[in-house]
């Protein structure tokens, strides 16, 4: 992995430093429980930095300009006992990253009895302040909130709360979805699908949101790739197609070579640009080299979707955009739209011509030959596929009428039943809404066509990124 994609994870605790010479041991036992803290965000697989109990004003000064070179992604606030908020803002303020405010109690609950018992004041009050975390919650709250900084909130048990590692692990892991997506690189060969209205988008806009790069791709430069394949490149990847493919026997040898030489072509274009996403269309201007390339790049693209590096077609920079998150988030990311409805079996059918994402799938891909492209150039070898049975996420990313990124999400069920056998990936899936809620809500709020589907319902992550991002988050069902 890039040192570019190693999330950073900044983390303090706070604390009041005139409480620490009038209670005994109170010090060493707050910073005990920062260490659990710190200890479970190693273990999430972060570089962590860890600044300890900020306690006074000049330590909160110090520590925002520590995180502001460490180049953290997160702060995660812990909250050991009362604290100024004084020493929150100086280190937030400088940081300029979102921040999670940590409110957790060190036990369930307060032995009352033994608590009263201790029939001495000064620690009856020391052990008071010990479970004091949702004390200044407001207070820091309040400032946050007139300062203009956006702010969450985990609440719970310090110890043995699986919900409060839960939102922890989805906090870090949107963290590093966008860290990928502000160094992705990705590549944009052809131009759009004519007429589509609803896929142009403005580039900056779309890089303005989630950071990254665009490489801008001619298929001349594919082909050119092509000829430099060599004869050992080009049987390595025929290989590599048999056994990651179910190729059906109408497949003629010469469009699976054909095939497998405009991907390793792929391989070397990935290489060349660094490009972590793709996404594509040709029409096509009688240049027979060009539609020969075009024409054949579906398996390649189909490895490369399963190698972390998604491809969108029908130049759906957006949909590549959606894909790369869910990917990155360990859920496939695969290209699809819906096109038709089963009322009577309450699903809506859903997929696509062009690459799919090879580690969603149910059973093995398979691989066949189309002798036409629907309304694209050429024709050639496609892929059959339905997403894996059982839950599923919907993301589209849209851009609105005001040039701003919104998250549209649905989660589902990949069901089991008849599909088109086509040639194309295809679906059927039911909502908690039924099929007619489902379209109905979903185009309400205008997505383009695309989207991109993942394994596992991962709408909290989802929202939790568009918190980081600072784009709106809309959840049908």
């Amino acid at each position: 992995m890039s040192k570019n994609n190693i999330t950073r994870v900044g983390l303090f605790g706070i604390g009041l430093d005139a409480y620490w010479d009038q209670f005994e041991g109170l010090e060493k036992r707050l910073s005990g429980y920062l260490d659990v803290v710190a200890e479970g965000i190693k273990n999430k697989g972060a570089h962590l930095v860890n600044l300890g109990l900020i306690d006074s004003i000049d330590k909160a000064f110090a520590a925002g300009d520590i995180l502001k070179k460490e180049d953290v992604d997160l702060v995660f606030l812990y909250v050991s006992t009362y604290a100024l908020s004084a020493t929150v803002l100086p280190v937030i303020k400088k940081a300029g990253v979102p921040v999670i405010v940590l409110n957790l109690s060190p036990e369930p609950a307060i032995n009352y009895k033994w608590f009263n018992s201790l029939n001495d004041r000064t620690k009856m009050t020391g052990e008071w302040l010990a479970y004091c975390s949702a004390c200044p919650v407001p207070e820091i709250a309040n400032v946050f909130k007139r300062c203009h900084i956006p702010f969450h909130q985990v609440t719970g048990v310090l110890y043995n709360d699986d919900s409060v590692w839960k939102e922890i692990t989805e906090w870090i892991e949107a963290a590093h979805v966008s860290r990928v997506l502000h160094y992705n690189r990705l590549g944009l060969m052809g131009n759009y699908y004519g007429g589509m209205m609803d896929i142009y988008t403005d580039l900056t806009a779309v890089n303005a949101t989630f950071g990254g790069h665009m490489e801008i791709i001619e298929v001349d430069a594919l082909s050119a790739s092509k000829r430099s394949v060599t004869e050992d490149e080009l049987n390595r990847k025929v290989t590599e197609i048999y056994e990651a493919f179910d190729v059906q026997s109408d497949c003629s040898e010469l469009e699976i070579k054909r095939a497998a030489k405009t991907a390793v072509a792929l391989d070397k274009i990935i290489s060349q640009y660094q490009l972590g996403a793709f996404a594509y269309y040709h029409k096509g201007s009688g240049n027979a080299e060009n539609e020969d390339t075009m024409s054949s790049i579906i398996l390649g693209n189909s490895l490369l979707t399963g190698r972390n590096i998604p491809v969108a077609g029908e130049y759906e920079v957006k949909n590549a955009i959606a894909m790369k998150i869910i990917d990155t988030f360990g859920a496939g990311g695969s290209f699809t739209e819906y096109y038709a409805m089963d009322f009577t079996d309450d699903v809506v059918l859903m997929g696509h011509d062009g690459p799919c994402h090879p580690g969603i799938a149910e059973g093995k891909i398979k691989v066949k030959p189309l002798q036409v492209y629907h309304g694209k150039v050429g024709n050639g070898l496609s892929v059959e596929m339905s997403v894996k049975h059982g839950d599923v996420t919907l993301l589209s990313v849209i851009e609105d009428g005001n040039g701003r990124m919104k998250f549209l999400i649905a989660e589902g069920q990949s069901v089991g039943g008849d599909i088109l056998e086509i040639g194309n990936t295809n679906s059927r899936y039911k909502f908690s809404i039924g099929a007619k809620a489902f379209i109905e809500n979903w185009n309400l709020h205008g997505p383009a066509h695309h989207c991109a589907v993942g394994k596992g319902h991962i709408s909290s992550k989802l929202q939790k990124l568009a918190a980081v991002l600072k784009i709106e988050y809309i959840k049908v069902c």
